[in-house]
């Protein structure tokens, strides 16, 4: 149902009406100013950063169409602001699909539909802290009931990709959309009937926007996804500290080797889920200031998945960017 637009009332009646103080005009005046310049300036914002990014990696060759951004600035949470720099743009997601496994699984357990039990968490945990595929496995196993194995007959076949698309359902009965959440991120894989599953061409590969990721983020920072206390422990498991001492390792870190990488104030706090291939490297993070400013933060690259460098630029800009806008 579409809602009927409400009446437009100046601050000039409502002030000769009596309605409100001369200084409460002033105020509301001020307030509805800044408002109608945020979403123009976070957008200048975004494209300067996107920009940048471009123009500081030109060497590397960093193209255009190598990047996408997405922000959302939360100093006011009753009024967030977005913008985005290629935001509808489709990526091959990486780990980052993992936090719509996790929130699905979150839904799953809400509805009853799937058993808490101590293995599935422990999964979760693992997915999401660790990033661990083997342990995605198992919650996209117990997500849709389907397991992976050799190949299926094509009319076996059917009924198995009807159960795998589960999760796209679920998401979809939620308006997203250019995304695609059905494979299980692999190593060395796929294999049988997963590699059906995903094509000959690797169409049917997990496509994510940095516009949608963000929405997910956002909906669990402000504890809107599931539920207040699910959206809790969604962000427990994000929980990162950029602060922690690094230790050399052959995997990235995603405390420190992504947004994190970036020179943040001391107290900053960080909740983030990251993911990289050979080909990609992206970060969703959420982030808290210490001086009140609050942000979600969505960065997707692909062709420099090696290149600890872009993603932390891109964050470094953003985030002076914002403790200017006062």
């Amino acid at each position: 149902m579409i809602p009927r637009a409400c009446p437009v009332i100046s601050l000039g009646i409502l002030l000769s009406c009596g309605l409100i103080s001369t200084g409460d005009a002033q105020s509301q005046a001020l307030d509805a100013e800044a408002d109608f310049g945020r979403p123009r300036r976070l957008q200048m914002m975004v494209n300067a950063a996107a920009a940048h990014a471009c123009k500081t990696f030109a060497e590397k060759k960093l193209q255009t169409n190598q990047l996408a951004i997405s922000l959302v600035d939360l100093r006011d949470p009753r009024r967030p602001i977005q913008a985005h720099y290629r935001g509808d743009a489709p990526f091959y997601p990486a780990s980052v699909i993992k936090l719509f496994y996790l929130t699905a699984a979150h839904g799953w357990m809400e509805d009853g539909k799937l058993a808490n039990t101590e293995e599935l968490r422990r999964a979760m945990r693992d997915m999401i802290v660790d990033s661990s595929n083997d342990a995605t496995h198992y919650v996209v196993d117990s997500l849709t009931g389907t397991t992976g194995g050799p190949e299926l007959p094509e009319n076996e076949m059917q009924g198995w990709t009807q159960k795998r698309n589960a999760v796209n359902r679920y998401f979809a009965s939620l308006s997203y959309t250019n995304i695609n959440v059905n494979q299980k991120p692999w190593g060395d894989g796929p294999y049988g009937r997963e590699r059906l599953f995903v094509g000959k061409n690797y169409e049917n590969r997990n496509v994510l926007t940095t516009e949608a990721t963000a929405r997910l983020l956002l909906e669990i920072v402000q504890r809107r996804a599931i539920s207040a206390v699910r959206s809790a422990e969604m962000m427990k498991l994000l929980e990162r500290d950029p602060f922690k001492k690094k230790v050399e390792a052959s995997e990235p870190d995603q405390n420190y080797d992504f947004t994190g990488a970036t020179a943040l104030p001391a107290g900053t706090k960080l909740w983030s889920k990251a993911g990289w291939t050979s080909s990609v490297r992206h970060d969703a993070a959420y982030l808290e200031l210490p001086d009140g400013t609050r942000f979600v933060l969505v960065t997707f690259t692909t062709g420099h998945s090696d290149d600890r460098e872009i993603i932390p630029t891109v964050a470094k800009e953003i985030m002076e960017g914002l403790l200017a806008m006062r």
